[in-house]
């Protein structure tokens, strides 16, 4: 008997059922609530100044910005892979498309908790709450963890590496409270997974047969809501 593979598995439309425990489940929930709840404790907010002075002021040094290039980096890998024949759960014009979907759900979470919230950040610049650039990490590390941990489990290791470090430069820069991070860990993790549950259902609908084997999905960029194309052959 032939004994399956990955690549074996991946059928034309894509394995996007994911089962979530209720204790990951209940974990993010609880870091997306914990954040709201330090809006209104001296004591959660003492504990964010706490963490600032640790990570940010006590050693004096300079920026370190690779955070705006990390929080990428397991997105980017999940899907070079896939380029490059690796193949995960998905094909690639699928990944592409549940990546783009997590990204149109956390950047409007995002933005949208920052302009209602108007959290001051630790330098002194706005929007603080929640911290975009961890939401997207975790996003991204969710998305490789998915698509490749039943290859390796260096995968998903190294993609929520990649998102926990993105998390610490965030407070290390000055520009995050540790509720920031917190937050939007739990807002990346669960856009990911909700643009699982989503995406093949988009799909379906924005399929176009007559012009090929093409997916139309939705975009959000900068407030601004339009549409974009993926083509495969």
């Amino acid at each position: 008997m032939k004994k399956q593979t990955l690549a074996d598995g991946i059928t034309e439309h894509g394995d996007f059922k994911i089962r979530m425990s209720p204790i990951v489940g209940a974990a993010a929930s609880a870091s997306i609530v914990y954040g709201f709840v330090k809006l209104g404790s001296h004591e959660l907010t003492d504990l964010d100044i706490a963490a600032r002075q640790e990570f940010a002021l006590e050693h004096p040094h300079n920026k370190f910005r690779i955070d705006d290039y990390l929080q990428f980096a397991p997105g980017v890998l999940a899907l070079g892979l896939s380029t490059a024949g690796i193949q995960g759960r998905n094909k690639t014009i699928d990944q592409a498309g549940v990546y783009l979907l997590s990204n149109i759900i956390l950047t409007a979470t995002c933005q949208s908790l920052k302009r209602i919230t108007q959290v001051t950040r630790p330098d002194g610049s706005s929007n603080a709450f929640p911290s975009g650039h961890t939401a997207e990490a975790f996003a991204s590390a969710e998305l490789l963890s998915q698509e490749y941990k039943e290859r390796s489990v260096i995968y998903p290791i190294s993609g929520y590496a990649a998102a926990v470090a993105t998390a610490y430069y965030r407070m290390y820069n000055n520009k995050h409270w540790l509720s920031d991070v917190v937050a939007g860990a739990g807002i990346g993790f669960l856009s990911t997974r909700a643009s699982y549950w989503l995406y093949p259902k988009i799909k379906k609908i924005f399929t176009q047969k007559e012009i090929g084997r093409s997916v139309v999905m939705p975009s959000y960029s900068h407030g601004a809501i339009g549409a974009g194309m993926f083509s495969y052959f």
